[in-house]
């Protein structure tokens, strides 16, 4: 029931109808804009095509999601309000005008429009009711329709959670703490967790905040730590979460874009958060959901720029920074990022998340040594041994690796099986490199044989196993995994270059040239360049003996039949 009624809350731009013969270029290229998400383009053409047909209430609406895509206010709810005139409601104008209304504080103006059937959808326009009501100063009837909200059982939360909230605006604390305690079932997220601590803090019971905060595992989140250091330096929390309707509103929106994220097209929720933050501009957390829900969108621009809205003070401020250095990344932009990052290393030297992701992008770069200084900076920040640390051993590891110094990146891989002896990436990595090595090599078939225990789905992990059994001449036994390799990653050059040597040293050899055929195929588009295509066809020429002969190698003893 909570799916379906989200889902009804969640706001679509439509496909457009076929246009008149006049505005047909602009519509089909505002069309294409939309299915693509490109939100500039779309408001360009579909602006055009509609200064020819102004009356088209499916093009009318789709400019109104753009423009709120674009949190260009203004003009989504001129819009907005063209498209309400024509037909009377909308959800997507629905949420313009209520947004445009909030802005002003027009409260009274929201519930004769709720009232009159303007919609976005019900549980949006239940709690945009409570809030309206709550900043007109009808308290009591505020909490009714917050009451009201809560009594279908899919919403619960969100009734009780927005009751909570606008009685905490009201400073009646008290009651807030009350209504949030008894509600054992009602599972606060991060934000919600902070608007409680707030809200202890502002009843002079910072140790039952304290308490609450341990009992949250160890979440790390640079608000709620912040939160704890003002809390333990007996300093009194403001109550900022929602501190008065318009901010109340703003919660709305970014409640439900995190509810329909996942469950809907990003762009949907994209609406939800563009209204918060519109409404309550240094809602950081809005801003970012936006920033990661452009990104998923393959808007990397517009997330860049969302992104550069956190300012400099704002405790996500490195999260932010960090989001911004992806979305360039993926732009392309990859100098750019490793610079962004760096200057965020310079500038939070003690935070390990910013050094792990200097390390990251650096060793993604195949830059291994300065990698491996990033990773040094954020061994230097361990205090004691935790198991979440395997990870960056594990990447030091692997840049000590790719530059020759096998003694360290041995030592690294094994700290990290002793701080999470089971973690599948470490035993494949480091069993398959001893195999590569001629190393250990039972030692390094049982660690392929437990990571493949653990994840029998991983085409990297089950290729290590029949390349192990391979190594140790156990060819027949080498064949199943290796072909299921292949199954799980048809396309890999590596893994098919690995199938043709074993079909080879159990005497398949037409099948072998035909897998190192394809091997060969894929290196041009492969995205590692572990596969040696001059090999490769070396192989194709005189046999994968002859090959090893060349280099010096004993070539596999020929299976009955060969």
């Amino acid at each position: 029931m909570l799916r379906s009624l989200l889902l009804a809350t969640a706001l679509t731009l439509p496909a457009l109808p076929a246009p008149a013969q006049d505005v047909a270029g602009p519509y089909l290229a505002g069309r294409s804009a939309q299915m693509q998400d490109d939100f500039r383009a779309a408001s360009r053409y579909l602006a055009q095509a509609l200064s020819h047909d102004p009356s088209n209430p499916l093009m009318l609406e789709a400019l109104t999601g753009a423009y709120i895509s674009l949190s260009e206010f203004d003009r989504a709810d001129a819009v907005a309000q063209q498209l309400l005139d024509r037909e009377g409601t909308n959800q997507v104008a629905g949420l313009a005008h209520l947004a445009d209304m909030a802005e002003a504080e027009d409260w009274e103006g929201i519930l004769s429009a709720l009232d009159d059937g303007l919609s976005v959808g019900p549980l949006y326009d239940g709690l945009a009711r409570g809030w309206a009501l709550a900043g007109a100063g009808r308290t009591d009837a505020a909490l009714a329709a917050f009451d009201a909200v809560g009594e279908d059982q899919s919403v619960r939360a969100f009734g009780i959670y927005h009751k909570a909230l606008a009685l905490a605006a009201a400073e009646r604390f008290e009651e807030a703490e009350a209504i949030l305690s008894e509600a054992d079932d009602l599972r606060l997220t991060r934000r919600g967790l902070e608007a409680r601590l707030q809200i202890l803090s502002q009843l002079g019971r910072s140790d039952a905040a304290l308490a609450l905060l341990d009992g949250t595992d160890g979440i790390a989140e640079p608000a709620l730590d912040a939160a704890r250091q003002r809390l333990e330096a007996g300093e009194t929390l403001d109550f900022d979460i929602a501190p008065d309707a318009r901010a109340g509103l703003a919660e709305v929106g970014f409640d439900i874009a995190n509810a329909v994220v996942g469950q809907t097209a990003p762009s949907y929720a994209l609406l939800y958060s563009r209204s918060a933050e519109f409404l309550r501009p240094g809602h950081v957390e809005a801003t970012l959901l936006s920033a990661a829900l452009f990104e998923e969108m393959g808007q990397y621009e517009l997330a860049i720029e969302t992104y550069a809205k956190v300012p400099e003070g704002s405790d996500m401020r490195p999260t932010a920074e960090l989001g911004r250095a992806q979305a360039m990344a993926a732009a392309g932009r990859e100098e750019a990022a490793i610079e962004t990052i760096a200057t965020l290393a310079e500038e939070y030297p003690d935070r390990l998340s910013v050094q792990m992701a200097l390390g990251d992008a650096l060793r993604e770069a195949r830059r291994f040594e300065e990698a491996q200084a990033a990773y040094d900076a954020a061994v230097d920040l361990f205090e004691r041994d935790e198991a979440a640390q395997w990870i960056v051993y594990f990447s030091r590891a692997i840049t000590s690796e790719r530059i020759g110094d096998w003694p360290a990146a041995e030592a690294d891989f094994r700290k990290a099986l002793e701080l999470n002896p089971e973690q599948p990436q470490v035993l494949n990595y480091l069993g398959y490199s001893l195999l590569e090595r001629r190393e250990k090599l039972d030692e390094a078939l049982a660690m392929i044989e437990r990571a493949v225990e653990a994840s029998p789905d991983s085409g990297y992990i089950v290729d290590s196993l029949g390349w192990g059994l391979y190594r140790l001449g156990r060819y027949q036994e080498a064949v199943e995994p290796m072909e299921r390799a292949v199954e799980l990653m048809p396309v890999d050059p590596v893994v098919n270059d690995h199938l043709g040597d074993v079909l080879w040293a159990v005497g398949r050899r037409m099948e072998a040239r035909f897998q190192w055929q394809r091997a060969l195929s894929f290196t041009e588009t492969a995205e590692s360049d572990e596969a040696d295509p001059d090999r490769i066809r070396r192989k194709l020429e005189v046999g994968l003996d002859k090959v090893l002969e060349e280099e010096g190698e004993t070539p596999p003893k020929m299976a009955d039949g060969g």
